[in-house]
């Protein structure tokens, strides 16, 4: 049965909302996790270990894909690897709405690294796309009290840096196009686990945590469940379309923050906040009826 044209470009579009979906819940297992005494350095090792080892299977019989282009293959890995290490020590570690509004400042890197790398260029109505998102990111997510949203301490930068490196992440996964997704994937929780340990060592936490088995079956079942679904959505998402696109979509991730925190939680959304979600989502509708281009190569 032959897919239609429609439907077949409505998929990375589900695709991208199915991952933005998980992403904006997954602060609440990382917080059950955290409280049982596994640090985000461990639970970061832990569940993309498992993760890693279920796409192992499925990519043997593409290892030579890892030769076409190398060097973007080893950027894609590092700057994924940092963007969620660093996302998980921010969210975990500093105030999550200021995390998320320095995070979400990573549609602007988008845009100047696909102009960069991928020379693609915006329309008039992606700009307002573009406006429109972060306009709906700034109304859900500013707070006079917090000041310019200007990084101040560590949890801050580590925001900010995960931002621009997941607007990297993204550019390359885009470039790569001669790599299939599952590759691309596998890849980039190796990178992830790289980063992961690297910083454990430096940061003096290589021993094994003494914590409840609870705690280390909830990580790898995070890791399977979890980040298998969650990273395999975006890459394929971002793979086939603009990254202007995929990145005003994946700020359905702020929707999905603040449904999960308002049902999970006792805060409340405000009337400021559905409005802010209310452009995120006119935004993300806009962006998914541009028509595709190819990607053209500088």
């Amino acid at each position: 049965m032959t897919v239609t044209k429609p439907i077949a470009g409505l998929i990375p579009v589900l695709s991208l909302l199915l991952g933005a979906t998980l992403w904006g819940v997954i602060w609440y297992p990382l917080r059950v996790l955290e409280s049982l005494g596994l640090s985000g350095l461990w639970i970061t090792a832990v569940s993309y270990s498992a993760a890693l080892l279920v796409g192992t299977g499925f990519v043997l019989n593409r290892l030579p894909e890892l030769g076409r282009q190398p060097l973007a293959l080893v950027i894609l890995s590092l700057a994924v690897g940092w963007c969620n290490v660093s996302f998980v020590l921010a969210i975990l570690d500093g105030t999550v709405v200021r995390v998320l509004l320095l995070f979400y400042l990573s549609p602007l890197w988008t845009v100047l690294l696909g102009r960069l790398f991928l020379r693609e260029r915006l329309t008039l109505r992606a700009r307002v796309v573009l406006v429109l998102a972060l306009l709906g990111a700034l109304f859900m997510l500013w707070d006079h009290s917090m000041g310019f949203p200007w990084p101040r301490g560590r949890s801050d930068w580590l925001a900010v840096s995960s931002g621009v490196t997941f607007a990297l992440g993204n550019v390359m996964v885009r470039h790569l196009q001669g790599v299939s997704v599952r590759v691309k994937t596998e890849v980039s929780w190796l990178g992830v686990l790289l980063v992961a340990f690297v910083w454990l060592a430096f940061s003096g936490q290589l021993a094994v945590p003494d914590v409840p088995p609870s705690a280390w079956s909830g990580a790898l079942a995070l890791g399977v469940f979890g980040l298998v679904i969650m990273t395999l959505s975006v890459q394929y998402g971002v793979t086939h379309m603009p990254v202007y696109r995929s990145a005003v979509i994946l700020l359905f991730e702020l929707i999905a923050g603040a449904l999960s925190s308002h049902l999970l939680t006792d805060e409340v959304v405000s009337p400021r906040e559905w409005l802010g979600g209310g452009l995120i989502i006119v935004a993300a509708w806009l962006a998914a009826r541009i028509p595709a281009k190819p990607l053209q190569q500088a």
